[in-house]
């Protein structure tokens, strides 16, 4: 798996609405004014697809890096976990790993949760703090199925790599705190999504600090932009030599194209013999 007008915010003007952004829940293009409320399209994303894990130089910023951000090397903080963004799959070979953004959602969330059931598929869903909150009966949902979970911030602030680092730090450790309190159990957020890919080396150091992998993609369906279910699965098809890691949503909107080509990809996946997994956690940065 929060929207407060339909600009787009990227460039210069990210750093001019610095100030007033944290009092706004900004979403790409448009923000959430209530679970599930969305108005106004979001952005392709541009930060976190790659073809290649080669690391970024060390101590440069990812944001805004053109071609797809790009994991920096500095090893494992003591947590463990690399601040490097994951792009493999823990499963090896041509294992194909399932993402879904932007949730949960009451409508949609099922939806995709029963079709990944079909496929006896696992996924990892990256969640908005206060949706995870408000929901909490989904995240279980999504935990008891054996899916894991990933930390997408409280508002899915796209500019938030232009902001202070404190700004940053409570964006990704309360939304965290949200969802693993919605899951309950000592179930752990293992992964963490800039919204929008625009992951920074300081994102990327206070996730892996916190025991969640930077999590990046491959394959950017732009379902969110409802493009049409062939288009969607065409894009998976065309865009799957780039990488193991697909990029889904189950929020923000309308999900009937989303849940539909995932039937169809899934079924894809299934014919072609290849596998799916869980992206890697604690594989050398970068891969």
């Amino acid at each position: 798996m929060t929207r407060a007008n339909g600009q787009g915010i990227r460039g210069g003007a990210i750093v001019v609405a610095a100030a007033a952004a944290v009092a706004g829940t900004v979403w790409g293009v448009a923000t959430f004014v209530g679970p599930g409320q969305a108005t106004g399209q979001r952005p392709e994303h541009e930060n976190a697809s790659r073809q290649s894990d080669t690391p970024a130089t060390p101590g440069t910023s990812d944001d805004g890096a053109k071609g797809g951000a790009q994991g920096a090397g500095g090893g494992a903080p003591r947590s463990g976990i690399p601040e490097g963004i994951a792009h493999a799959s823990e499963s090896g070979g041509n294992a194909v790993n399932i993402t879904i953004d932007d949730g949960p959602d009451p409508q949609w969330t099922p939806k995709v949760l029963a079709v990944l059931k079909k496929y006896e598929v696992k996924a990892t869903f990256c969640m908005i703090g206060p949706q995870a909150k408000a929901h909490p009966d989904l995240v279980k949902s999504v935990v008891a199925a054996g899916h894991r979970l990933c930390d997408h911030t409280m508002n899915h602030d796209t500019g938030m790599g232009k902001k202070p680092v404190a700004y940053q730090e409570q964006q990704i450790l309360d939304a965290k705190k949200m969802i693993e309190d919605a899951a309950g159990g000592g179930v752990k957020v293992e992964y963490y999504r800039a919204p929008g890919g625009a992951f920074t080396p300081d994102s990327r150091r206070i996730a892996a600090a916190n025991g969640m992998r930077p999590l990046g993609w491959n394959v950017d369906t732009k379902d969110f932009g409802k493009p049409g279910v062939a288009a969607i699965v065409k894009a998976v098809k065309s865009e799957i030599g780039n990488g193991p890691t697909v990029l889904f949503h189950d929020g923000g909107g309308n999900r009937a194209q989303t849940v539909e080509a995932l039937d169809q990809v899934l079924a894809w996946l299934k014919d072609q013999g290849r596998p799916t997994g869980f992206p890697v956690r604690t594989a050398p940065d970068g891969s």
